[in-house]
């Protein structure tokens, strides 16, 4: 388990990223400037006396830091009435985010709106209802085409609320349904549901100028408080299925689940118990209204179905370590996803999780996962976060195409000195966050991505990570 930002000293680096297959990330030294272009691996280069890592601008369609404050552990997206698909620039986000400060009582729930955001036009595939695909927003001669990611001259801008929140913030997710209506989860061992209807909607209303809300911390009590738990705990979800219905697991092994009541909830009292440890981690199906996964930090992922009892319909045996994160597909019900302590991250598709049910495997990553989820636009891609400062894109999709990797590494020999065992299925890899804690994808913005880590936000737009989304087409 790496999950506490406390005491850590915010380190001011450059965002750098690489496009697989276009461009990546160098290092030069000053005192010899003919040195040659190397690309740069995590956890095997180091930097040299006066060397510094460079990001490619062509990576990205946008790139941008932002910070709260004290360093966020995690965040969430909000749900906005914008539109459920939206490609064009500029953009909009909404969400909630959670500190941990270095005292109890400095803590605070960030309601934030960054807009204004402006980058390169991209393109997207637009399914036709013969399931063709057609290139929409490409203009390769575009004037936006030039500009680098989140070019200096256009500033986004953010607005923030904080409202005060006691012990630093473990988790923190906002329901799909009601988008304010949020829940936390605390180190002082409570779990709160909150409305934060009121900033959301003052955020909605107001001019798109540089007033973040002040700096005041607003007093606002939470609607719901649950301290059943007999320890502090990082897992919970809300069920995208049955709205208001939410489970959150400790690190005492228990899980408690939540029926929404009029105006409140019912936590049931008797937990559900299988675990043998640490509960790191919920997901609700996305499909079924009383069937929830978790993983643990005693290596094992659980299925447990709400009518059976309190114990797992199954578990299966995911990793050799504790298992840190999970995320269930969306747009492919029956594969599920895990991330573990020892940088390994696994697919397995439920359909086989009394058998042989693993998918896929990668050991690309040095140290531990500490994020992963699934694109909600593309069922084959997922994304994932490590301890070692990388954010990584993978298309489960991709497979080795020999003619292509040689032609690849033939135009890199006479660019940089390139990595030559890089998976095929890894699409991207994102660099210059430190000690990174959580990402997500936006739900509404094909291809964007919203990263949290020690030394604030970074949200990106990968050039290369194409998108299809659904369209009217023609018979």
């Amino acid at each position: 388990m790496v999950r506490s930002l406390k005491n850590i000293q915010r380190i001011k680096r450059k965002n750098r990223g690489s496009k697989k297959g276009g461009g990546g990330d160098s290092s030069s030294s000053s005192s010899v400037p003919s040195a040659p272009t190397k690309v740069w691996q995590p956890g095997v280069d180091k930097l040299e006396e006066g060397e510094e890592l460079q990001f490619d601008p062509s990576a990205y369609n946008y790139l941008r830091g932002f910070s709260i404050g004290w360093p966020c552990l995690s965040f969430d997206i909000v749900q906005d009435s914008l539109g459920l698909v939206r490609t064009e620039f500029p953009h909009t986000v909404y969400g909630i985010a959670g500190t941990q400060a270095e005292q109890a009582a400095w803590n605070h729930i960030g309601i934030f709106k960054l807009s204004n955001i402006s980058g390169k036009k991209r393109e997207v595939l637009t399914t036709t209802k013969n399931n063709e695909s057609d290139m929409e927003d490409s203009d390769s001669s575009s004037d936006e085409d030039d500009e680098e990611a989140g070019d200096e001259s256009v500033l986004p801008i953010l607005q923030l609320h904080k409202v005060a929140h006691q012990g630093c913030i473990n988790r923190i997710r906002s329901m799909t349904q009601r988008p304010h209506i949020c829940a936390t989860w605390a180190d002082t061992g409570h779990v709160q549901v909150w409305d934060f209807s009121s900033f959301l909607n003052a955020l909605a209303e107001s001019e798109t100028d540089t007033s973040r809300g002040g700096n005041s911390i607003h007093n606002q009590a939470p609607i719901m408080k649950f301290g059943g738990h007999k320890d502090e705990g990082y897992a919970i979800d809300w069920s995208p299925v049955v709205p208001g219905r939410l489970v959150s697991g400790d690190c005492k092994n228990c899980i408690h689940l939540w029926e929404p009541s009029s105006e409140t909830w019912t936590v049931d009292k008797n937990p559900f118990v299988g675990h043998t440890a640490s509960v790191e981690d919920l997901q609700w199906s996305p499909t079924e209204a009383d069937v929830f996964a978790s993983c643990s930090v005693d290596g094992t992922i659980s299925i447990w179905d709400t009518r059976l009892g309190r114990k797992p319909a199954v578990s299966v045996k995911a990793h050799n370590t504790d298992v840190n994160v999970i995320s269930w597909n969306r747009l492919a019900s029956c594969m599920i996803a895990s991330g573990s302590d020892d940088g390994t991250f696994s697919i397995r598709d439920l359909r086989l999780i009394k058998g042989d049910s693993l998918v896929a495997h990668f050991e690309y990553h040095k140290h531990a996962i500490t994020s992963i989820e699934w694109s909600p636009h593309e069922a084959s891609t997922l994304a994932v976060s490590s301890a070692d400062n990388q954010l990584t894109i993978w298309d489960l999709s991709l497979e080795r195409d020999e003619e292509e990797e040689a032609e690849f590494k033939a135009k890199m020999k006479e660019q940089a000195d390139a990595p030559q065992d890089l998976p095929p299925q890894l699409l991207f890899v994102h660099q210059g966050q430190k000690d990174l804690k959580e990402l997500h994808w936006h739900q509404q913005i094909p291809g964007m991505l919203v990263s949290t880590a020690a030394d604030g936000f970074n949200v990106l737009m990968p050039a290369n990570v194409e998108t299809t989304i659904p369209g009217a087409g023609s018979s």
